[in-house]
């Protein structure tokens, strides 16, 4: 069995060598195509291989052609948009991704940008705190149950909506539970996005649904940029210069942002949610195990394609 890791954005080191360990641990041959400029080179690489770890690589329906021995792919990560699952399905291949593993990296992140933002960007001028605030989690799922605990720690007061989590695992994070979207985001000060990008979400996040919040709303972006109505949203912060909008992800229309609300608009460069070395190491060994044990044993838990 030959296991490729296939990252235009490499792995460290240090998590290359924790895959290594456990995918020759199992009797299986590892290979990488790192940095890679042109999909040629990955169609090559996957010709001949029974598995591929990835990142944000595309895995289409290309791909998985060229890939006539694939049997499982692992997104390191939580998000597998990535990923053709139809594509898959037809093909036979299982799909996964590394749930939880990179959730503290990111919920970490969000309340980082959150600060950033009522700081004012540290522009020098008198910013208010977190304390005190009513932090709206738009989606609960692993990243948002991390945010609710380290805004815990800050003294916030938290609410969160997500039809697919429980009120009793939502309280036992501190959050307390809404019945609407609308209620979440006429509630709170702050919103941190969560939702994953499927048919029913693209878009879904529009100046109807944030023109909501209270006066110096904050909306915190770390899921994906196509929740984001941009034509919408920069509509709504002409008209309420109150608000601010921080995403880890930079949307279509990042120059319209930046050249309207330079001091109510931030986007990071790339990216970040998941970049530190912690969560880069967790993902990685966790999408190696989760290979090994598809492949030996069949265990399909973290499967995410029927």
């Amino acid at each position: 069995m030959k296991v490729l890791i296939a990252t235009d954005k490499p792995f460290a080191k240090v998590a290359v060598e924790g895959i290594r360990t456990v995918v020759e641990g199992a009797g299986f041959e590892l290979a990488l195509l790192e940095k890679y400029t042109e999909k040629k080179q990955l169609l090559e690489a996957v010709a001949q291989v029974d598995a591929v770890i990835i990142r944000s690589d595309i895995i289409d329906a290309e791909v998985l052609e060229a890939a006539k021995s694939l049997k499982i792919v692992v997104r390191a990560g939580a998000g597998f948009d990535n990923v053709d699952l139809e594509a898959a399905t037809k093909k036979g291949v299982c799909v996964m991704n590394t749930p939880g593993q990179n959730a503290n990296a990111v919920a970490e992140l969000a309340i980082g940008m959150m600060i950033y933002a009522i700081r004012n960007q540290y522009n020098g001028t008198s910013g208010t705190e977190l304390k005190g605030k009513k932090l709206g989690i738009h989606a609960c799922g692993n990243v948002g149950q991390n945010v609710a605990r380290i805004a815990t720690g800050f003294g916030m007061d938290i609410y969160g909506y997500d039809a697919y989590c429980s009120k009793e695992v939502m309280e036992k994070f501190n959050i307390k539970p809404l019945s609407s979207v609308a209620e979440l985001y006429s509630t709170c000060d702050i919103v941190s996005l969560h939702i994953p990008a499927t048919a029913e979400t693209k878009n879904s996040i529009n100046a109807a649904v944030v023109g909501l919040m209270p006066k110096g709303g904050v909306l915190v972006n770390t899921a994906r940029k196509e929740v984001i109505d941009e034509v919408s949203l920069i509509s709504l912060m002409e008209e309420r210069p109150d608000l601010r909008y921080v995403t880890d992800i930079m949307p279509a229309a990042h120059a319209t942002f930046l050249a309207k609300f330079p001091d109510r608009y931030f986007s990071t460069p790339k990216k970040m949610g998941a970049q530190t070395a912690e969560a880069n190491i967790n993902a990685g060994i966790a999408a190696a195990r989760q290979i090994v044990d598809f492949l030996v044993n069949g265990n399909e838990t973290f499967r995410v394609n029927k």
